[in-house]
C-alpha cells in the first residue's frame, strides 16, 4: 500500500515539472517570436529607408524651409513688384515719374491711348496694378474709367525705365460721338496724387459714353 502511494506522488513531481517545463518554453518562443516580428525603424513601409532630417524625424528640415521662406524678405519684396529696401515695397511717386499720353490707336475702328511713365528719381520702384484714371469733358465733368479684365503684372522700373498702361474703347465712326474729352486725370498705382494729361491730338471719338471706356493694368515696355 506504502509503495503505490509513493509511486503515484512520483508520477505526480514528474507531471508537473514537465508542465512548467513546457509553460516556459511556450513563453519563450512567443518572446522570440514577437521580438522577431517588429519592424526596423529606419525603414518605409515599402522597404526603403528614410534619410535623416525628413519628414519622419523630428521636423528640423521643416523648420529650415520655413526660416528660409520667411527670412527672406528681399524675395518677398521682388515678388510683389517693389524694391528691395528691407523687404518694403517702395511704390513709385507721381512726383518721380514723367507722364505723357499719345494716340496708338491700330486702325480707325479700336481706339488705343498709350500712357506711359517714365521713372525719373534715383532709386528702382514698382509700378504694378491699374492706375486711376478719369477722362474730364468740355462740360467740365470728371467721368472714371473702369478697369479691363486683364491681370495685373509685376512691373518694377529702375531709373530711366518706363511702364505703359492703355485706354482702350471703340470709336464712333459716324462723327456724332456723345462724348468730348478735353483731359485725362492720372494716378498712378498705389498713390493719391494725379496729374492732368491733354487728351491726344488725332485720338479717334468714343463711341457710347465714358462708361465703354476702359484701362488695363501697367507693363513695361521692354
Amino acid at each position: 500500500m506504502k509503495y503505490t502511494r509513493s509511486t503515484a506522488l512520483a508520477a505526480i513531481g514528474v507531471a508537473a515539472t514537465l508542465s512548467l517545463t513546457a509553460c516556459g518554453s511556450d513563453d519563450s518562443a512567443k518572446d522570440s517570436s514577437s521580438k522577431g516580428s517588429l519592424p526596423s525603424s529606419s525603414s518605409s513601409p515599402n522597404g526603403d529607408s528614410k534619410p535623416e532630417g525628413g519628414s519622419g524625424s523630428d521636423g528640423s528640415q521643416a523648420g529650415n524651409a520655413k526660416t528660409g521662406s520667411g527670412g527672406d524678405t528681399d524675395t518677398g519684396a521682388a515678388g510683389n513688384g517693389g524694391t528691395k529696401t528691407g523687404g518694403k515695397v517702395t511704390f513709385c511717386k507721381t512726383a518721380d515719374l514723367a507722364i505723357d499720353a499719345r494716340n496708338a490707336a491700330p486702325d480707325k475702328v479700336s481706339g488705343r491711348i498709350d500712357i506711359t511713365m517714365v521713372n525719373r528719381g534715383s532709386t528702382t520702384c514698382s509700378a504694378t496694378g491699374f492706375a486711376g484714371v478719369d477722362i474730364k469733358d468740355a462740360d467740365h465733368t470728371s467721368n472714371p474709367i473702369e478697369r479691363g479684365h486683364a491681370q495685373p503684372r509685376i512691373t518694377t522700373l529702375k531709373p530711366g525705365e518706363a511702364a505703359v498702361f492703355n485706354l482702350a474703347y471703340d470709336i464712333e465712326g459716324t462723327g456724332h460721338s456723345l462724348a468730348s474729352p478735353t483731359d485725362i486725370l492720372v494716378t498712378p498705382p498705389n498713390e493719391t496724387h494725379t496729374v492732368s494729361l491733354k487728351w491726344p491730338a488725332g485720338a479717334g471719338k468714343i463711341k457710347g459714353a465714358y462708361t465703354d471706356v476702359q484701362v488695363y493694368p501697367t507693363h513695361t515696355t521692354k
